[in-house]
C-alpha cells in the first residue's frame, strides 16, 4: 500500500508505504487536544516506509513525561501529521492528512475509551479498549 498526503497549507508532504499494522480511533486526552476535541483516526505505518517528500515538520516532545512521544506537525498551518512513540518501529499517521482519507476504510477498534467524552461516537460493532489491547 502506498499512501500520500500532507498538511493543510501544502508545505509539508509525505509518502507512507507498507501495510498498516493497526487502524484505530483514539479517544485519549492527548488526541483530543490535537484534534480539537474529537477522537483521532490513525494508521500505524511501518517507519521504514515513511518519509517526507516536501518540507520539514516541526517536532515537539514533552520534557516532563517519561517515554514521551514526539509529535510532528507543519510549523506554518499547524496540521499534526504523525506521532513517533519511543521504541516503536512505526509512525502513528493521522488519517485527516491523507490525500484520499477514504483509503483508511474505517477503524478496527477504539482505544483509550477511558478518556472518551459523552459526545464521542463509537460504532456499536467496534471493539473498544479502556487503554490498549493486550498484545
Amino acid at each position: 500500500m502506498k499512501l500520500e498526503g500532507g498538511c493543510y497549507c501544502g508545505k509539508v508532504r509525505y509518502v507512507a508505504e507498507g501495510e498498516p499494522t493497526l487502524k484505530a480511533q483514539c479517544h485519549c486526552r492527548e488526541c483530543q487536544y490535537i484534534s480539537g476535541g474529537a477522537p483521532n483516526m490513525f494508521l500505524l505505518m511501518p517507519i521504514a516506509g515513511f518519509s517526507y517528500t516536501k518540507g520539514t515538520p516541526k517536532q515537539f516532545t514533552r520534557s516532563d513525561l517519561e517515554r514521551a512521544v514526539t509529535r510532528e506537525f507543519c510549523a506554518d498551518c499547524g496540521t499534526h501529521i504523525v506521532t513517533r512513540p519511543p521504541g516503536l518501529p512505526a509512525v502513528v499517521l493521522k488519517v485527516g492528512t491523507l490525500d484520499d482519507p477514504g483509503l483508511f476504510g474505517g477503524p478496527q477498534m477504539a482505544i483509550y475509551t477511558v478518556d472518551k467524552q459523552p459526545f464521542h461516537q463509537i460504532p456499536a460493532s467496534l471493539p473498544t479498549f479502556e487503554r490498549l489491547p493486550k498484545r
